[in-house]
């Protein structure tokens, strides 16, 4: 099978560990005698200093002509004074809109190895295995009227959702859930916002197309504390676009780290993939960015553009078993720096290869 990939590997850390996960695919798809390919462009900081724009036209053509994105991360202090629409999350919007993907696949699962590395207790974490759906193109970071009025001191945001809107990425929830253990819990805050109230009453409508997954639903302040102390008790979890950027984030504290969350934008012209954690200024070029959450989305690539479920799978199962084996970034060895095998950037990329291809050579 042949897969052209879009590499926009942005800002901070974002080619560090890009560079990895693209190693780690082409390790994969050697072994398993697929042609990926892959070309560069530039978004975010690093396109407003070379461009003069978060995302340059040449950036968003290579992406609509591709089969997937990598996206590495966006964004940097020395932005932070710019408009709303000239900063480096600027690019990463349009770039989401562009594609039109409106179904962001977050995977949230428990490392029994990294147990030790969450503030939760071990016997809470144990098993939970969480896929959020996130719905990615409506809600307040796209909804108008927006602005921010430096001249009065206002400021406003609208959340808007159509039926339709809802109603497709929650086919797409339903659809993965009966592919799960048929279990989805639906986000909102009916008890106070009318969008939520249609997106409660949307989801009802929806779920009667899929008689076989159980439907339950959640306020999202109830949910980020269930999140805490009972996550085991969920599979699929629907949410709108603000919810599900903080409700998956908290999920960090069930993996260990933010950098192990990866994550799939799917549903629109072409699917476009990134790591949940940012751009690390503070920590860029110095070898320690943990690059197992990009390593993870590029499993995600194999998986949701490329069907290669073997291959996919082999990268899952090889990032377990090198955390197996004791080693860490230094972000997952905090807790005992001298009782781990403390590896940099390029060095826990290289280990996942390794690993992967004896793997790979015995399917």
């Amino acid at each position: 099978m042949k897969l052209k990939i879009l590499v926009v590997a942005g800002d901070g850390i974002g080619p560090e560990v890009t560079n990895e996960a693209v190693a780690v695919m082409k390790e994969a798809a050697a072994l398993g005698s697929h042609e990926l390919t892959f070309s560069e462009r530039r978004i975010g900081g690093v396109a407003i200093v070379q461009d003069g724009t978060p995302l340059p036209a040449d950036t968003l053509n290579e992406a609509l002509a591709s089969d997937a994105v990598l996206l590495g991360a966006v964004g940097g202090n020395e932005f932070n004074s710019l408009p709303p629409d000239k900063r480096p999350e600027a690019g990463l919007l349009g770039l989401r809109s562009a594609l039109g993907g409106f179904a962001n696949l977050r995977p949230a699962f428990a490392f029994k190895e990294l147990a030790v590395n969450s503030p939760l207790r071990p016997e809470i974490i144990d098993g939970a295995d969480i896929l959020f759906v996130r719905e990615l193109l409506g809600g307040l970071y796209f909804g108008t009227p927006r602005e921010w009025n430096r001249a009065t001191g206002e400021a406003w945001n609208t959340m808007r959702y159509t039926r339709d809107e809802v109603a497709r990425v929650a086919r797409v929830a339903f659809k993965l859930a009966q592919g799960r253990r048929k279990k989805l819990t639906s986000v909102d805050k009916a008890n106070v916002l009318e969008v939520s109230q249609l997106w409660r009453a949307t989801v009802i409508e929806v779920a009667t197309e899929f008689p076989d997954v159980t439907l339950e639903h959640q306020y999202v302040d109830a949910m980020s504390m269930h999140l805490m102390n009972q996550p085991r008790n969920y599979d699929v979890v629907l949410t709108e676009n603000l919810f599900g950027d903080i409700l998956s984030d908290e999920s960090a504290v069930i993996t260990g780290s933010l950098g192990m969350l990866p994550s799939a934008t799917i549903g629109g012209k072409v699917n476009l993939y990134e790591p949940v954690h940012g751009s690390a200024p503070d920590i860029a070029g110095k070898g320690l960015a943990n690059p197992l959450g990009a390593i993870l989305t590029g499993a995600l690539i194999l998986r949701h553009s490329a069907g290669l479920e073997t291959e996919a799978h082999a990268i899952e199962t090889a990032v377990r078993k090198v955390l197996e084996s004791g080693c860490r970034t230094p972000d997952l060895a905090r807790s005992n720096p001298q009782g781990f095998c403390v590896l940099s950037t390029k060095e826990m990329g290289a280990k996942v290869r390794e690993t992967l291809k004896t793997l790979l050579v015995n399917v």
